[in-house]
């Protein structure tokens, strides 16, 4: 038996292959759903036909995913990667990691779990198939964290509300919804959490392997999920952009019904004197 492990990383941010590919003096041009697949160690373009051959996966969407890579020689990438290009931020932090393993047994039974994947046979595609899976897990879990931070920020405003205060300046509801937005927008159009790969259309195997791949890292339910809570959060953003709102009006009525008194006391003053 032999056991490939892939680790997953989830970036800051997306990352542009076309520049990362300019850098490295590689001249094919990227498509949104191509990853730029490199040798960590050369950091050349990998276009090894060993199955074992260590290569690492840079997926536009944010996520890097390594195979058959000891933790010393991701370590190194990202230590080289930094010299040769700017188009690569490093994450702050390895908090948002995603680790899967692939086993190949000969003669035996074709199985897929949680934890790994055990296949009768060395085919390059499935390599790729789980490459993809991990990267959409991971750049997931990003984004589920940052959705639970911002709720935590909500449930602090709404705790004000229910103290009768409401001191939440414009600027800070607008930034509040774009970041909620935005939670939207990768996970529909960045990870292309809808989508399949397409190597999945053209091979019946990898479609198979993505979709055991896909339910068991309950893709689309945790879709859904970021979906649901975006949703809710811009519900309740609205609702206090509206309460500020017509508090902001009620203020500026009262100051012209004081604006409009103290002109005809004045009226009136002047009446008296003369």
């Amino acid at each position: 038996m032999i056991d490939y492990l892939f680790n997953a990383y989830a970036m800051d941010g997306e990352i542009d292959l076309n520049k990362i590919a300019a850098s490295l003096l590689v001249e094919k041009r990227y498509k949104w759903e191509d990853p730029l697949v490199l040798n960590p160690l050369t950091l050349q373009l990998h276009e090894g036909k060993a199955f074992a051959d260590r290569r690492v996966y840079l997926y536009y969407f944010g996520a890097a995913v390594f195979f058959n890579c000891p933790e010393e020689m991701i370590s190194s990438f990202y230590t080289n990667i930094v010299k040769t290009t700017d188009a690569l931020r490093i994450p702050r932090s390895l908090l948002y990691r995603e680790t899967y393993s692939l086993q190949v047994r000969e003669s035996e039974k074709i199985a897929v779990t949680n934890d790994c994947a055990i296949m009768d046979r060395e085919e390059s595609v499935y390599i790729d198939t789980i490459a993809y899976t991990v990267a959409k897990s991971v750049a997931l879990e990003q984004i589920e964290a940052r959705v639970e931070i911002v709720f935590d920020k909500m449930e602090e405003i709404i705790a004000m509300l229910d103290r009768g205060q409401l001191a939440v300046p414009d600027t800070q509801l607008a930034r509040t919804a774009a970041t909620i937005l935005n939670f939207k927008y990768r996970s529909i159009s960045h990870i292309m959490i809808l989508d399949k790969p397409d190597i999945t259309w053209d091979i019946e195997e990898a479609d198979r392997l993505y979709s055991t791949l896909a339910n068991l890292f309950e893709l689309n339910q945790r879709y859904n999920q970021i979906k649901h809570k975006s949703d809710t959060l811009l519900d309740i953003n609205e609702v206090i952009t509206g309460l500020s709102h017509a508090r902001r009006s009620a203020r500026l009525e009262w100051i012209i019904i004081i604006l409009i008194a103290i002109e005809i006391a004045l009226f009136l003053l002047e009446m008296v004197r003369s």
